[in-house]
């Protein structure tokens, strides 16, 4: 890997870890992570700026290396990261342990870096305009279901008020310390600022994927807030859906039939508006 090379990091036994939005490789001669993904540079730094202060501050946040600049090249940027071995296999977070790490994070002072303003499905819009793999019925019905669930953002009232996000807050995001016991709060990438409900309501939209009303419940006691008590969070769920997308519209577009599968079925469930459906991979 050459950005591993340029930070002088021994890349022997070089091991593929994850592949979704971002490509996580284990570099198991030094015990770090690399995390390979398009975007621009400055998230990048935003991300391991954030995460080394929140360390600092003794939040539980997953630790970029020292001095480990992000490396661009090749349409790529790649971030440097202490690696943390999981059990096999991993252990399922709790849903009140994210619970208590948003309301620790939301608690804490603003970071000394400049983070943008949350904009919900900025990505996606970009993902929808350039997609091969998508039909222009699903290209239209996607841009205007966007343009719906942005319109009624723009109205809602945020009681929880503004401040830091991690941006994409949910429990795949966390690992386990195997050494202190403790969950950690990873994948900075999308740090920004913006409504606090924006970081709790992912978990709700969890019900996708399985979560149960008994986990809700611990979710909400943990933070000490229930979003399912608020009316705007059915818009905060469907914006999650969507943004959702966006990873496997992108693998999609580069022939990954799992991708291309998961996609279908998503769109499906979403096309005959089962707000609360599990998302089954068929």
């Amino acid at each position: 890997m050459d950005g591993a090379h340029r930070m002088g990091l021994d890349t022997s036994g070089l091991r593929l870890l994850h592949r979704h939005a971002t490509t996580v490789y284990l570099l198991p001669a030094v015990d770090a992570v690399a995390r390979v993904h398009t975007g621009d540079r400055a998230a990048a730094e935003r991300a391991v700026a954030v995460a080394g202060w929140l360390t600092g501050q003794g939040f539980p946040a997953t630790a970029p290396l020292p001095h480990g600049e992000p490396i661009v090249g090749d349409g790529l940027v790649v971030t440097f990261w202490t690696h943390y071995p999981q059990p096999d296999p991993p252990p399922r977070p709790d849903p009140a342990e994210l619970g208590r790490l948003l309301r620790e994070l939301h608690r804490l002072p603003p970071p000394p870096v400049d983070l943008p303003v949350y904009r919900p499905l900025a990505s996606l819009r970009t993902a929808i305009a350039t997609a091969a793999c998508l039909s222009p019925g699903d290209r239209a019905w996607l841009a205007d279901t966007a343009d719906a669930l942005l319109a009624d953002y723009a109205t809602l009232d945020f009681p929880l008020g503004n401040g830091h996000l991690h941006g994409d807050a949910y429990p795949g995001n966390m690992l386990l310390d195997t050494l202190s016991g403790q969950w950690l709060l990873g994948d900075w990438d999308e740090t920004a600022t913006g409504p606090r409900e924006l970081d709790l309501a992912n978990t709700y939209q969890g019900i996708r994927m399985g979560r149960t009303t008994t986990e809700l419940d611990r979710f909400a006691r943990a933070y000490g807030h229930d979003l399912r008590d608020w009316p705007g969070l059915p818009t905060l769920r469907g914006l999650r859906d969507l943004h959702t997308l966006g990873s496997f519209i992108r693998r999609a577009d580069h022939g990954d039939t799992e991708a291309v599968t998961v996609l279908r079925h998503r769109l499906h469930v979403l096309h005959h508006r089962e707000s609360t459906a599990a998302w089954h991979n068929p």
